[in-house]
């Protein structure tokens, strides 16, 4: 009660991870800390200049804001049916951002969320310049591998040499013999 009459009432979000032209990738809702009053606080994130710690509503998870490219009060952003959001006068497309992208600080893609049955969208990380970079720096195959039988290099004079020692040494016997002398 003495938060709401101070004008300290945390402010409920829906995080964006990343805004592409015509789709929103949406981490879910969260709650901000009204410091040092809730009319400063709306009007960082109005400038999208918000600084500070950001307490996601799914897991309790407690990120920088940083990590996002915007937070939207809850009473600006509309979600739609069939995975559309209505912001800032424009109608949008939302991809769900997983957990193990919230700190991804990289693009994002979107594809079908496989686990679906409807059109549902989820984000990955783009991983195509990573893969670009490793296609390039990777080896290439020297010549043609040849495979042959695991005896092939009997003849070889090192081989040969260790396969006769190993012949004249003696192992001590494991486990339980039989005496020859009757006891």
């Amino acid at each position: 009660m003495l938060k709401r009459l101070l004008g300290k009432t945390p402010i409920d979000v829906w995080v964006i991870k990343q805004v592409d032209s015509d789709l929103l990738h949406l981490c879910g809702r969260a709650t901000l800390e009204a410091k040092p009053n809730r009319k400063t606080v709306l009007a960082a994130l109005e400038e999208c200049r918000f600084a500070g710690a950001v307490k996601m509503a799914s897991g309790g998870a407690v990120l920088n804001a940083r990590l996002f490219q915007a937070l939207v009060p809850v009473e600006q952003l509309e979600l739609l049916p069939d995975g559309q959001a209505r912001w800032r006068e424009r109608d949008w497309s939302l991809s769900q951002v997983p957990l193990r992208c919230w700190t991804f600080q990289g693009p994002l893609v979107s594809q079908p969320d496989p686990t679906s049955v409807s059109d549902a969208l989820i984000s990955a990380e783009d991983l195509s310049g990573i893969r670009q970079r490793v296609a390039k720096s990777t080896p290439q195959r020297p010549g043609e591998v040849v495979f042959r039988p695991e005896n092939a290099n009997e003849d070889h004079p090192l081989m040969s040499a260790k396969a006769e020692e190993a012949q004249h040494q003696t192992r001590p016997k494991t486990g339980r013999e039989w005496r020859r002398d009757g006891h």
